[in-house]
């Protein structure tokens, strides 16, 4: 697969078209581009692709809003929603921190919980919007999620 196709469809996805099959995301992320971690820098609002994974259930529930990279010490990986729409950084799971990880052996910026093992590995879907895929440890499967880079939330 061209990468011009797989960034054209998951755009799609992005965008609100149903995928062939629930795991249509992750055949497409390997031919995504990589990205700098300082491509990363900035608020980004985060989207699933399948709000039915355990995982992305979870998220839904806490009114997940994106994630927030201050810099490569300083992540906040967990933007939530109040009850008034407010957007606040969800501090429950601990911080994060950004680096540059080879992940399907492909180096792109990968953010890294402090106090978990979780590692979300990010690929270039256009200037504005990456693909992620958060590996856990334990997890049988990959929860693929998507991020919209927005000026400051």
């Amino acid at each position: 697969m061209r990468v011009a196709d797989a960034e054209a469809r998951m755009l799609d996805l992005v965008n609100g078209a149903r995928p062939d099959d629930p795991a249509e995301p992750g055949r497409l992320f390997p031919y995504l581009d990589p990205v700098l971690p300082a491509f990363m820098h900035g608020t980004w609002e985060g989207g699933l692709f399948d709000e039915n994974d355990p995982m992305g259930a979870t998220l839904t529930k806490m009114r997940w809003y994106g994630k927030r990279f201050n810099g490569h010490e300083d992540v906040e990986p967990l933007l939530c929603r109040d009850d008034g729409g407010a957007i606040y950084s969800f501090t429950g799971m601990g911080l994060a921190r950004l680096r540059a990880i080879a992940y399907r052996g492909t180096l792109s910026a990968a953010m890294v919980y402090d106090d978990r093992p979780i590692i979300d590995h990010f690929r270039r879907v256009t200037d504005d919007v990456v693909a992620g895929a958060m590996d856990a440890k334990g997890q049988d499967s990959v929860l693929y999620f998507h991020l919209t880079r927005r000026s400051e939330a």
